[in-house]
């Protein structure tokens, strides 16, 4: 199981922790890191290109002049392609680039992204992200300890405002959360410094040996029984009775006849 010191602020040694092998020890696959990154470019492009065609144009659509007789090629419309200021044929319209990515090259990448962070020794860890004021002379001058390199990629749990105001003006920083991190982005710096926290969080997410969590017993309920039919009145049931009775006797008396003598 790969072990990685924790530091503080100042650059001094205060513990270690244990990280998991499948996060931090994985087999480095290149193409899953060539596929997140391009799935990653792809959706931050705006798509928002456009081109003028021929019928959007401006322009007159009367023919310039007299199909033959001219000398020169015909012309029907100011507006073709082939004249200056005139439409464009197959430009780019809007369009989204975006497209799906499957869930486990994603993950795939996270995990290799971060054990190569982890072989090349560009891993830190801070004991906490406890900074006295949200000046980006104090945070340069903490990152300075930490052998920070030019591009640095924080990584900390929760909402820390002294670390966010004082991070966003520093050129190749970047403060991210542990749920948004990206592959892309653990490509493109080249220090990598986790929070206590973040890093504790990080190996357990992506842990792909990590025992799920067990759904808590719940005890079944007897169903409630079935209301019971109210028997009908007394009164009701003696009325119903003899209007029955009444029915059958006029049914078993013989009709009159209709004949003629």
């Amino acid at each position: 199981m790969p072990v990685v010191d924790v530091v503080n602020l100042s650059g001094k040694k205060v513990g270690q922790v244990e990280l998991a092998d499948g996060v931090f020890a994985a087999k480095v696959n290149p193409h899953l890191l060539h596929e997140a990154s391009r799935w990653y470019l792809a959706s931050q492009r705006a798509g928002t290109h456009a081109t003028k065609v021929r019928s959007e144009v401006q322009g007159s659509g009367k023919k310039l002049w007299r199909q033959k007789g001219t000398g020169r090629a015909r012309m029907g419309s100011i507006r073709s392609p082939i004249w200056r200021k005139g439409g464009t044929v197959h430009g780019p319209h809007p369009r989204d680039y975006s497209y799906r990515l499957p869930h486990k090259v994603l993950l795939g990448a996270l995990r290799s992204a971060l054990s190569a962070k982890f072989a090349e020794q560009k891993l830190t860890v801070v004991d906490a992200w406890s900074l006295e004021t949200h000046k980006t002379k104090a945070l340069r001058a903490t990152l300075d300890k930490l052998n920070g390199d030019r591009t640095i990629l924080l990584v900390d749990n929760g909402t820390n405002r002294n670390l966010e105001l004082a991070s966003r003006n520093l050129e190749g920083v970047k403060l991210v959360a542990p749920n948004v991190l990206q592959p892309y982005d653990l490509l493109r710096h080249d220090r990598l410094i986790f929070s206590k926290d973040a890093v504790a969080r990080v190996s357990h997410s992506l842990d792909p040996d990590k025992v799920p969590a067990e759904a808590p017993h719940v005890e079944t309920i007897a169903p409630a029984p079935a209301p019971k039919k109210k028997q009908a009145a007394p009164k009701a049931a003696a009325k119903k009775a003899k209007t029955a009775a009444r029915a059958t006797k006029k049914a078993a008396k013989p009709g009159k006849s209709k004949g003629k003598d």
